[in-house]
């Protein structure tokens, strides 16, 4: 996680600074501009995941996962989750929406029911960081990046493991670090982006790898710096976050464009939406069940 200007040093992560608000964003894949959700300049929301019910995001902020209805004028309310450390901004759904996938402060992956209650450790090895991005369409396999504890600069690795806890395997993706795995509607592939196709450093593409293994696919080239592609339940749409060209990681607080395409042709965006954002817009997996609407979140100056 690269830290920006409203970075906390705290376990409990990123926080608000004077002069910047969070806002919660919805969107469709029809036309039309976004539409601000909640806004508040007291707890920095990141990485919308949308209920399976369709009637409810949830966050990470403060270290906590906090749920946000979608109607006008709702408050989000903390998640409890007992046993857990504080969260960073890589949390996942099961697939029927009963249990919430999270990586804690301390490296390690946690499972727990969506609506709160008493969390379990997944993973054993302390030697890794696990930050965890996508689980498998039949729920069993939960795909990650792995990156060793106290070697700066080590390239992140796309790795599975059961969901109900055990060993990592590494799936082989080139050269590079990746981030952002997470499967496609189907099961067949995983999706992420990767610094194996430029040598200009940092400058992440999108790609997909078959999820039993094989070689990586690129799925578009581009001037810009692309990150964590989200394919829709029904697989006809994805988002991604650009980050302007030369950008190193996903840093928070720069402009940058949320994109839509159809994953007919990735190359063609659908519609883009600029914002002052990065790190915590777009992390995870932010679609509505009915495939019509996402969320995002971006954190302008005050009056802005």
């Amino acid at each position: 996680m690269t830290d920006g200007e409203h970075t906390g040093d705290g376990p409990r992560g990123r926080t608000l600074v004077a002069g910047r608000r969070t806002v919660v964003w919805t969107a469709t894949t029809g036309p039309g501009a976004p539409e601000p959700l909640h806004e508040t300049d007291r707890v920095l929301l990141e990485a919308p995941n949308w209920s399976h019910d369709g009637g409810s995001l949830l966050l990470n902020g403060d270290g906590l996962l906090w749920r946000l209805d979608v109607r006008e004028g709702a408050e989000p309310t903390v998640v409890e989750l007992r046993g857990v450390p504080p969260i960073n901004n890589d949390h996942v759904l099961s697939p029927d929406g009963a249990t919430v996938y999270v990586s804690g402060a301390d490296g390690h992956l946690y499972a727990a029911p969506a609506d709160g209650g008493d969390g379990v450790r997944l993973t054993e090895d302390d030697t890794v960081h696990h930050y965890l991005h996508g689980v498998s369409p039949d729920g069993t396999t939960l795909a990650h990046v792995l990156i060793p504890r106290g070697v700066p600069g080590a390239p992140g690795r796309l790795a599975l493991m059961p969901a109900a806890g055990g060993p990592s395997r590494v799936l082989d993706t080139g050269e590079g670090h990746i981030d952002g795995p997470e499967y496609s509607p189907d099961g067949s592939w995983i999706l992420f982006n990767t610094e194996a196709f430029t040598e200009a450093p940092g400058h992440a593409q999108l790609a997909r790898v078959p999820a039993l293994g094989g070689p990586a696919e690129r799925l578009l080239a581009s001037d810009t710096v692309d990150w964590f592609p989200h394919v829709s339940p029904d697989g006809r749409y994805a988002t991604y976050l650009s980050f302007p060209s030369g950008t190193l990681g996903h840093p928070a607080d720069l402009d940058v464009t949320v994109r839509l395409v159809g994953t007919d042709d990735w190359a063609a965006p659908v519609r883009s939406h600029a914002l002052f954002g990065g790190q915590g817009t777009l992390n995870v997996n932010s679609w509505a069940p009915d495939s019509e609407r996402f969320a995002f979140v971006s954190y302008p100056l005050t009056g802005r």
